[in-house]
């Protein structure tokens, strides 16, 4: 009976330890996500009404929309550009590309999801936008400065667009308007079959200005 007993006992430890190392496993790559470059320093911005500060990248501010359902009126430049709605999402990713990378969009308007065009092969030049057009599912792995672009769903049939902040290995981070309180994401990425993947079946693909 004595050499059953500790058998018994032998087993549940066994288990127990098999349990705890898959919850480890599980919360390291939780971790993994939540941990951006450390070199990044990220300032938060305390906001209340539309329009206030809600992030700074690369120069370019995120402003609080409150609602997502809100518009301000239309943002044009000096020149006439017509960089969308206050403070929409698409605003942000005009406006990003207009102020930090010299870039003017042939095609000004659109819903955030008509960004992308299904009808370009992966890597080839999306004409109404002047950028080259990546699928998700790639052989071009996501860069800083990509423009993502989100597909719409029930709640939201417009989409949604985001601009990439970071990259690691297995993650990337993005910087967004019009979500709130929150203008930061990660989303994680895999490489398979020498392609790059985004973990998040509403994600389109994104644009790269070349």
């Amino acid at each position: 009976m004595k050499t059953n007993y500790f058998y018994i006992i032998a087993i549940i430890v066994f288990l127990s330890c098999e349990e705890k190392t898959k919850s480890v496993d599980s919360l390291q790559l939780s971790e993994s996500l939540s941990t951006t470059n450390s070199s990044v320093k990220i300032k938060h911005y305390e906001v209340e009404n539309i329009g206030d500060t809600l992030d700074v990248f690369n120069n370019v501010v995120v402003f609080y929309n409150k609602s997502m359902n809100n518009t301000s009126g239309r943002h044009l430049t000096s020149d006439g550009y017509n960089l969308g709605l206050k403070w929409q999402c698409v605003e942000f990713v005009k406006r990003y590309y207009y102020e930090h990378l010299n870039h003017k969009m042939p095609n000004s308007y659109g819903h955030a999801k008509d960004f992308f065009n299904g009808r370009i092969a992966d890597g080839h030049l999306n004409s109404e936008r002047k950028l080259v057009q990546f699928s998700n599912g790639s052989t071009s792995k996501p860069q800083i400065d990509d423009l993502l672009i989100f597909d719409g769903n029930m709640f939201n049939p417009y989409g949604h667009v985001a601009i990439v902040s970071n990259v690691e290995d297995n993650f990337i981070e993005i910087v967004q308007q019009n979500v709130g309180k929150t203008s930061r994401d990660k989303i994680a990425l895999k490489f398979k079959g020498e392609k790059w993947y985004l973990n998040q079946s509403d994600v389109l693909g994104w644009l790269r200005k070349q």
